[in-house]
């Protein structure tokens, strides 16, 4: 099965299958036709102009007053690739590396960009043979685009930097010589139009999104066992409540709750208590403020992994080459950080119902085991996740609110945004350790209300998971536990 690269629009969803199921990728034809004849175009406008045009025939940044001769232009481009190649920290995964590899190969499609045929084809390449580029973390400012990581990620192409191949890293030389390929060499322009763009920092955001609507699925999931599991009411998941304040995802979230619960022995029991704690209470207004958010953020980044972002953009149509911002990470670094505080907030309200849980209230035992006292039980569970809650707040401080300026003050404002999604990623591994702590916590306390059942649904989930991870009688090392607990939940 092959996925072909064409103006077709391409999804976030889409991608997820293509990564997870190691879909081969194609240029169509049309794709093909616009990079030639953007490319065409481009070689035809240097030959015949006069005008001095950015990048192209000029330096780059605050050195676009610096005219560059003829028999100079290759190397401008090589030395562009090799100057901003200024990468540190940890390396981007490879995944997130193959997603980036893949809206590169999208953006350079449509024909705005003047790349070569070759380099886009040997991009290709490097996504169906399993070559990933040693990409790092730290250097972007998200301004022309994602300079820094960009340029690691094109070195190979010209037979520098490094790569990963079947487990081993390699030189650039060396993948090159593994697979008997030649180095590409860079026609103008094409530096900038690999260097500039967003695809570092939204190749974070469409690893994010996929994992933040699966870890949102999980959240309704294990608040509705929690609720059970808490002698919960069902009362504020009524429909009317909701259609009086009808905010989308507040009346998916209370239907969902419906429909997980029903059935369910425990909460069709008599009360005794009036209110449950807003943590419970209102995890429609809670839950369901989180999927308005995804549902934004995902609408946003749809937009921009269809888009061409790098610079100049050449648009031979209107017979144009005009330097101008799409490179600026701006339309989603507010994006992304808006998503931070939101799965914050997720990992936030499931802490609130872990200490809930263990607080030996509403007939559960002190801290889950039912000797407590010569055992601690579940207690330094909820330690662990307010320790994860509370560097997820921490972490989700928008980094869209600073800027440095940068290249002696042309690069006057920046967004930050390659930081928000380096944050966002954290968050959402940090979330997703806090929701299976809560989800272990709720299937032990949903034994204690035996031989009363929850829902067909819950008891479901509960049996899954018992697979996995057994009830605790006495004190156990927990850690495996937790462990057990979070790859289920990546099931």
């Amino acid at each position: 099965m092959k996925h072909l690269i064409s103006a077709e629009h391409l999804t976030i969803e889409r991608i997820g299958e293509i990564i997870s199921s190691g879909i081969r990728i194609e240029l169509s034809d049309d794709a093909r036709e616009r990079i030639l004849r953007c490319r065409k175009f481009l070689d035809e406008k240097i030959r015949n102009s006069a005008e001095p045009i950015y990048g192209v025939t000029t330096g780059f940044g605050s050195l676009c007053k610096v005219s560059i001769s003829n028999d100079m232009l290759q190397q401008l481009q090589i030395n562009l690739i090799k100057s901003h190649a200024c990468g540190t920290g940890d390396r981007v995964p490879n995944d997130i590396v193959k997603i980036m590899l893949l809206l590169k190969i999208q953006s350079l499609s449509y024909g705005y960009s003047g790349c070569q045929l070759e380099t886009v084809e040997r991009l290709v390449d490097f996504f169906n043979e399993g070559v990933y580029p040693v990409v790092y973390r730290q250097g972007s400012l998200g301004a022309s685009g994602d300079l820094v990581p960009l340029a690691h990620l094109c070195l190979p192409l010209v037979g520098l930097g490094e790569a990963e191949l079947d487990g081993e890293i390699l030189t650039g030389a060396e993948i090159l010589e593994r697979k008997g390929w030649k180095p590409i060499t860079l026609a103008s322009k094409e530096g900038l139009a690999l260097l500039n763009g967003t695809q570092n920092m939204s190749a974070f955001a469409v690893w994010a999104m996929l994992q933040a609507e699966r870890l949102s699925q999980w959240a309704d999931k294990i608040a509705a066992m929690s609720l059970d599991a808490y002698d919960g009411r069902i009362e504020p998941f009524t429909h009317a409540v909701h259609a009086v304040r009808p905010h989308n995802g507040q009346i998916e979230t209370a239907r969902r709750m419906r429909e997980l619960l029903q059935g369910s022995e425990l909460i069709a029991q008599p009360k005794t208590h009036v209110q449950d704690p807003y943590s419970f209470r209102c995890v429609p207004q809670v839950h369901g403020s989180v999927k308005d958010t995804i549902r934004y953020v995902h609408g946003v980044i749809d937009t921009e992994i269809n888009s061409a972002t790098d610079n100049p953009t050449v648009c031979p149509d209107e017979d144009l080459i005009i330097s101008a911002g799409n490179f600026h990470g701006e339309p989603i670094a507010l994006p992304i950080d808006f998503l931070s505080i939101a799965l914050s907030e997720l990992a936030n309200i499931s802490e609130r119902r872990i200490y809930r849980l263990v607080s030996g209230t509403r007939g559960l035992p002190d801290f889950l085991v039912a000797r407590p006292g010569v055992n601690s039980g579940f207690m330094i569970t909820q330690y662990t996740a307010a320790s994860v809650v509370s560097l997820n707040k921490t972490i989700a401080i928008p980094a869209s609110l600073d800027s440095i300026p940068s290249c002696q003050d042309q690069e006057d404002h920046v967004s930050m945004g390659a930081n928000a999604a380096i944050k966002l990623v954290k968050v959402v591994m940090n979330t997703e350790r806090v929701l299976p702590i809560e989800l272990l916590n709720a299937a032990q306390a949903l034994e204690f209300r035996r031989p009363l059942k929850s829902s067909p649904e819950i008891e479901r989930i509960h049996a899954e998971f018992r697979k996995e991870v057994p009830f605790v009688e006495d004190d156990v090392l927990m850690y495996p536990l937790i462990a057990k607990a979070v790859e289920f939940l990546r099931k």
